[in-house]
């Protein structure tokens, strides 16, 4: 169904919008606090100390070890020394990165300027978070409002993909300080611009009326420390990182396009002919008319720099996509502010970055671009221009907003039963074409390569977004997990070895695929041969959704050869006392039933690797695992 959109154009200058920096837009490097020593922290309280690694176990409180050394922080609060800790650093607008570890049952949390709390919770498991779970934007607090009703303005996390206590999580905070006048007066309210768990956005564009529950602060200032809640329970935190901002922003004003009739399909081509026409405009667009499957023009106006250094930009044009075939480019473009060429687009793709030194002040923008060939999936005329600096916020320039006729995301639920889905999936940057990715109503997910018998992924959270699959005609064809994904290596999950030393193959030529059965409860029973041995390969949640459990059930019939199972991949695989293995730096952990002994081994790419042997009894073998995260 084509879309009828009604355009509603305003100018965004001096909104001081910050926008999260991602690695692949060749963002600025953040500064990260030492943790070699406590000189970054005020003085400290003794529940507070640096270790070189933590052992929180997942299957009973207290149970605590540590390794001695520098790089993280441990928090063991007891009833005299359970003090918060703060940063010497005093932030306004702010983007932090942290990692953390819960142990069981325990609860913190990290306020940003010590005045608004993300929370850090054990909710491993919780199918309906609140605003105590991880993830959560605490409430605030007012004793003199009816009982019931005393915390007010908290925001639960939009889903739960809290790790199993003991494994390392990632924040991700995104953070505008509030606003005041010259008078010391509260112009705008603190906000969350993003806050991302494991990988998943939790929250957009929240803002926060005043200090959260158990602030250190009942006032609001500008600037103020980090704080990292120490009374509550038992936390670790390390590779603590930050990009902080000032107030200004960068802006463009005085625009005017410049747009172009005739055939152009290259940068130069703007060299040969005239502009046709010319016309204010205050957004990044192609607004002079014209067809939207032809056009080009130039944008040129002034750029505003509030401080002196070097600045990155990136541009995106929105109608070339990033699986455009080079022989066919459907457009370009290219940015100078004075006399500087600061990027091209060369049109293989829609983006460019680059980066440019600028002094304080005005500099003439030349913004050229154009569009040449009718592609169905590509019918915007946006332009989407940012750019951030020397304690500058990432800015998107004068972005039109477009109001559109609703086209609500596709989303795939499994909120009763078992689900399966079966599309593209991009994993490891490459689209995987044979795959079924089965979702749990407990949050449990996984995706199985049919086609290969690879074991590709699992996530914890909700099931599927299925918008680029079936939206218009589903231009990418991608199922996009929603929850928080861990990806393996994609190799095969059985092969046939010569002996326990030989490596593990990429591939499998003794592998047929046979489809699959479903059981009653409508999970997949998946069948393949691989040689003259058949193989009936089942994965079932366990423990409200807590673990993944992976059984292979293996009738070798006339098949001689050696059968193995590769279990998990990593930088390390190590034994814990509680007989789990925590896997990839403590990414997730395998449980092994009974007294059955792995071979932990090295590979050629300095990983290790989780193999069992595939031992048939009565002509049948059964080799089971759970994934625990």
């Amino acid at each position: 169904m084509k879309r009828i959109a009604v355009f509603l154009i305003f100018l965004l200058l001096g909104s001081g919008q910050l926008l999260p920096l991602r690695a692949q837009e060749n963002s600025f490097p953040a500064t990260t606090i030492p943790l070699t020593d406590l000189s970054a922290f005020k003085p400290v309280t003794n529940n507070w100390k640096l270790v070189s690694d933590v052992y929180f176990d997942a299957l009973k409180a207290g149970k605590t070890k540590t390794t001695p050394g520098t790089g993280v922080l441990l928090n063991t609060p007891t009833k005299n020394d359970k003090g918060h800790l703060f940063t010497n650093l005093e932030h306004g607008d702010i983007e932090l990165e942290l990692d953390f570890m819960m142990a069981k049952g325990s609860n913190a949390g990290v306020y940003l300027q010590g005045r608004y709390e993300v929370q850090m919770f054990d909710s491993w498991g919780e199918q309906n978070p609140k605003v105590t779970d991880v993830g959560a934007i605490y409430e605030r607090w007012d004793e003199n409002r009816p009982s019931g009703k005393k915390g007010y303005e908290g925001h639960a996390p939009a889903q739960n993909v809290g790790k199993a206590p003991g494994l390392w999580q990632h924040y991700r905070i995104v953070f505008r300080a509030p606003r005041f006048n010259a008078q010391g007066q509260k112009t705008e309210n603190a906000r969350f611009v993003e806050i991302i768990l494991n990988g998943v956005t939790l929250h957009k564009n929240v803002e926060i009326g005043g200090p959260t529950r158990s602030s250190a602060f009942e006032d609001e200032k500008p600037l103020g420390p980090l704080m990292i809640q120490g009374d509550h329970g038992a936390v670790a935190i390390r590779n603590i990182k930050y990009i902080s901002y000032g107030t200004e922003v960068v802006t463009l004003s005085d625009l005017k396009l410049q747009s172009y009739e005739g055939n152009i399909k290259t940068l130069e081509d703007f060299n040969k002919i005239q502009p046709k026409a010319e016309m204010d405009v205050n957004v990044l667009a192609h607004l002079a008319p014209a067809n939207r499957d032809k056009f080009a023009g130039k944008i040129l106006g002034t750029i505003n720099i509030p401080v002196s250094g070097e600045y990155l930009f990136n541009l995106n044009l929105a109608w070339i996509p990033m699986d455009t075939n080079p022989n066919y480019i459907n457009g370009a473009g290219e940015l100078t502010i004075g006399n500087n060429k600061v990027l091209t687009v060369t049109g293989r793709t829609g983006i460019a970055s680059g980066r440019i030194k600028l002094e304080k002040g005005t500099h003439p923008i030349v913004l050229t671009y154009f569009k040449s060939s009718a592609y169905w999936y590509a019918r915007s005329n946006d332009i989407t221009l940012s750019v951030g600096g020397p304690g500058v916020a990432y800015n998107a320039l004068n972005t039109p907003l477009r109001a559109e006729e609703p086209v609500s995301p596709i989303l795939v639920k499994a909120p009763n039963e078992p689900v399966m889905l079966r599309g593209f999936v991009e994993h490891q940057g490459r689209k995987r074409t044979h795959v079924i990715s089965v979702g749990e109503p407990v949050g449990t997910n996984y995706t199985v390569d049919l086609r290969r018998g690879d074991f590709l992924q699992i996530w914890r959270g909700n099931f599927i977004e299925a918008t680029p699959m079936w939206h218009g005609r589903g231009e990418t064809q991608l199922s996009v997990p929603m929850g928080s994904v861990i990806q393996f290596s994609g190799k095969p999950s059985l092969s046939f070895l010569a002996d326990a030393n030989a490596a593990w193959p990429d591939s499998n030529a003794a592998y047929t695929y046979q489809g699959y059965d479903v059981t009653k409860a409508g999970r997949p029973i998946f069948k393949y041969a691989l040689g003259n041995a058949t193989v009936r390969e089942t994965l079932e949640p366990e423990d409200g959704g807590r673990k993944l459990t992976h059984s292979f059930t293996v009738n070798p019939g006339q098949e001689k050869q050696e059968i193995w199972c590769r279990v998990a991949e990593g930088s390390d695989i190590t034994k814990l006392p509680n007989g789990l293995y925590a896997v990839n730096g403590k990414q997730y952990y395998i449980e092994l039933p009974g007294k059955v002994k792995p071979i932990i081994r090295s590979t050629s790419q300095n990983t290790k690797e989780m193999l069992l042997p595939v031992k048939a009894k009565d002509n049948t073998s059964v080799v089971k695992y759970s994934i625990v995260w």
